[in-house]
């Protein structure tokens, strides 16, 4: 069977239509196959997609947005901000799936989606605003956000990164930058916002699409963790504190076979003086780190306590942390204890 890529256009689209509606099967727990009916292919190409108006809003902000702009203007970033708001984000998705793309992402529990759609669809993007007008009369108007700069830092972002500008005009980059900016002109004026990054940060920019897509509560998911240091530290965790120096409950033979979640150990290791003291430091740390992490726009805070084993000292510490955060602190709270359930080695 010839792969995708040797196929010609029209039967590459089709691939990829199948592979999405292949995935919300699955998500359904369907059989899925690859093929249409040879009776159904015409009459498949004019029935689009129904997506249900009902699901396109809730809770104040956008649920579809479309993200376009100029390439080299900061949308990659955008992305990855949008994502971190709890948006599932396709890029460089052709226009033509969008509708697809959708039902499909609702039916496999995606509430919020963004797409990127821009010139490097080639001629697949020269239908995106017919697109766009579909959706509209199929329910709430999607949000664009398109992005822009000044052709002066889009030749400087290209002269740094030396990556090939997807127009490819004969004459280099200040030429694709040109023709792209006539393919654009419709959905530019379209657009629900314009955000120019000629002098934007990327604090900048994160501050400005939280201002516009984010909820405007504490979204800040703190992920509690325990390991044990023979296993190496945790590759995601961002501050990590060392329990070590606390009393270790398997030397108490009794204790030795139990772990963190048993209430003897976490009695014993919670009523030394020295984790008390501790207890009484990280606390109100917590308390003045927390929100300060989040107003630089942080999605996630990953909070790591070792010990040697991961099994005793560091799950009670982990746990006791996390219960009282959820006390004080309005985001979620997540507990994973990467190593209790490692069987013990003795020599």
């Amino acid at each position: 069977m010839p792969h995708a890529r040797d196929l010609p256009l029209r039967y590459r689209r089709d691939h990829a239509l199948s592979r999405i509606a292949g995935t919300g099967a699955r998500f359904r727990g369907e059989r899925t196959c690859g093929c249409v009916p040879r009776g159904d292919r015409h009459r498949d190409r004019r029935r689009r997609p129904v997506v249900d108006p009902a699901r396109l809003t809730s809770g104040g902000q956008p649920d579809f947005v479309v993200v376009t702009g100029l390439s080299g203007s900061g949308k990659s970033q955008a992305v990855k901000v949008l994502e971190d708001l709890g948006y599932y984000t396709l890029d460089n998705l052709p226009p033509a799936l969008m509708a697809s793309a959708i039902d499909v992402s609702r039916r496999g529990g995606k509430q919020k989606v963004a797409f990127v759609i821009d010139a490097r669809s080639g001629s697949l993007f020269a239908d995106a605003k017919k697109e766009l007008d579909a959706l509209d009369r199929a329910g709430p108007r999607a949000h664009l956000l398109f992005f822009d700069a000044s052709d002066d830092v889009l030749l400087r972002r290209y002269s740094e990164t030396r990556h090939r500008h997807p127009v490819d005009a004969p004459g280099g980059v200040q030429p694709s930058i040109d023709e792209e900016r006539r393919l654009l002109v419709d959905l530019r004026a379209r657009a629900d916002k314009v955000i120019d990054t000629t002098h934007l940060s990327v604090k900048d920019l994160r501050d400005t699409l939280h201002s516009l897509y984010g909820s405007g509560t504490s979204g800040m998911l703190v992920h509690v963790e325990s390991f044990g240091y023979k296993y190496g530290l945790p590759p995601a965790a961002d501050v990590i504190f060392d329990v070590r120096f606390m009393e270790n409950p398997f030397y108490i033979p009794e204790l030795r076979d139990l772990t963190g979640r048993d209430e003897a150990v976490r009695a014993y290791v919670l009523d030394h003086p020295a984790t008390k003291e501790f207890l009484g430091h990280v606390i109100p740390f917590l308390k003045f780190a927390l929100p300060r992490y989040e107003s630089e726009k942080k999605a996630r805070l990953g909070l790591a306590f070792g010990c040697t084993g991961g099994r005793h000292r560091s799950v009670v510490i982990a746990d006791e942390i996390a219960r009282v955060t959820r006390e004080f602190w309005p985001g979620g709270i997540e507990v994973e204890h990467r190593d209790v359930d490692r069987p013990e080695v003795r020599t």
